[in-house]
């Protein structure tokens, strides 16, 4: 099966420094019948204005997984992590028994754009931990690279959830990527646009959640090519 779920009818949050639309209920955006797909909790598609960001507040027994699309975004935590995120450094920070953290956009004109993304981790209560690669790299060599992965994928920040991979691509025009074959797969087409077989055109900020839907093909648009985030979970 194949769900299909327009970007421009999910949820939103819209304040005067930040606007975050929400794939899945958040906040205040509560549906119980969307709630998650696979073990994917959270995918937040944020904009957040210059000089301003989310304070310091509480995580606990979450792997947060931060993918910058434009800008840049400062992160500090609880326990000593610091780090500035840009394109292509993948984030991830472990909650643990308890993390709080800050992510502020230090820029004094430019916007940040990135897509935050929650899965729960196998085990609760430990040790929060915080890990950043750049993959620019691998992501240049073309097809789905993986991102954050539970399953010791080289060159992906690591997650501490076994049923779960985070792959990233930056479809060049037309270029075509096979889509994991798993339970729970979920595409999201950041930037750009892309055509899913048996779903049809994804454009910015559509998303397609496949279940038990085999390996269909991924084609990147022929004139303005895609940015991609690919979930497989168990």
């Amino acid at each position: 099966m194949i769900d299909v779920r327009n970007g421009t009818e999910r949820p939103a949050t819209r304040l005067p420094w930040l606007e975050s639309r929400h794939s899945f209920s958040f906040g205040r955006h509560h549906d119980p019948r969307n709630t998650q797909h696979g073990l994917l909790l959270v995918s937040n598609d944020d904009v957040v204005r210059a000089g301003t960001g989310f304070e310091t507040h509480p995580h606990r027994d979450m792997e947060i997984v931060t993918w910058v699309l434009d800008g840049r975004l400062e992160h500090k935590d609880s326990v000593g992590n610091r780090g500035e995120l840009y394109p292509g450094l993948a984030q991830r920070m472990s909650a643990g028994r308890g993390i709080w953290h800050s992510e502020m956009n230090a820029s004094r004109g430019d916007d940040v754009h990135f897509v935050q993304m929650w899965v729960p981790p196998d085990t609760e209560s430990v040790d929060p931990s915080y890990e950043q690669l750049d993959i620019n790299a691998e992501l240049a060599r073309g097809g789905l690279v993986p991102i954050a992965s539970g399953r010791g994928h080289d060159a992906a920040i690591s997650i501490r959830q076994r049923g779960a991979v985070l792959w990233g691509g930056r479809l060049t025009p037309a270029e075509q990527v096979a889509v994991p074959d798993a339970r729970h797969v979920h595409v999201y087409v950041a930037r750009g646009a892309a055509h899913l077989d048996g779903a049809g055109r994804l454009g910015a900020g559509d998303a397609a959640r496949l279940t038990d839907a085999g390996s269909p093909t991924l084609k990147a648009d022929a004139t303005e090519g895609a940015e991609v985030l690919v979930w497989e979970t168990a």
